[in-house]
């Protein structure tokens, strides 16, 4: 239980990975886990496509980069630091995220998340698939690899689908580009619950979240 812990709260998304190759076998067990995860009704429409082909990954690269030039970019430079961080800690995530775009091709495995749909995406479909997305984060954690989930492609998804080479009924959902990480893990930065959860009603406090209710336990 303390090494589950351990994990869940320093599985922080890591933008800078080293190009070296990835063992096929490392990356099947993060696949298996992926796919143990809950999904609507286990129909398991999930489909995993796995990219090391590096002239896919500069196809796609092209509509990544466009969404942070006009975009990702932008908003980072207006936006103050969220909750649980500081102006210095958020300009190293942006100069994390810029790093992250312009070598996007280089992450030696790409893992990209997608849903047999058949129909237009609702808001209930990413619950058969980001479970597994979250598993597979989770996974490449505990083997010591580098991940994160990316969707910026999402927005230019027309582009950025046919590059991939997706069928019709196919639809993504994220990009996990993985590889061995420059940096080390360690804490993710995160804003007090007692600010983002609520007893009963929206926006009621919940006492035993206090910092003053903690330091008495």
């Amino acid at each position: 239980m303390p090494e589950l812990f351990e994990i869940l709260h320093g599985t922080r998304a890591m933008r800078r990975l080293k190009p070296d190759p990835v063992p096929d076998e490392l990356i099947r067990k993060i696949l298996e886990a992926g796919a143990s995860a809950a999904n609507g009704g286990n129909f398991q429409r999930w489909r995993f496509l796995v990219i090391k082909d590096r002239e896919i990954k500069k196809a796609v690269k092209v509509h990544y980069k466009r969404a942070f030039d006009e975009i990702i970019g932008p908003r980072y430079k207006t936006s103050a630091p969220p909750p649980g961080s500081s102006a210095a800690k958020y300009h190293r995530q942006h100069d994390a995220v810029e790093y992250l775009t312009d070598h996007f091709d280089e992450a030696p495995v790409w893992i990209v998340a997608c849903l047999q749909e058949g129909e237009a995406p609702t808001r209930m479909s990413g619950a058969s698939i980001y479970p597994a997305v979250q598993n597979m984060l989770l996974a490449a954690r505990g083997l010591g690899l580098g991940a994160t989930l990316t969707t910026r492609h999402l927005f230019f998804e027309e582009d950025s689908e046919r590059a991939l080479g997706l069928p019709p009924g196919v639809c993504s959902y994220a990009i996990l580009p993985i590889g061995w990480p420059m940096g080390n893990f360690g804490p993710v930065g995160r804003g007090p619950l007692e600010e983002i959860v609520y007893l009963d009603r929206w926006g009621e406090r919940w006492d035993a979240l206090s910092p003053a209710s903690n330091d008495g336990e």
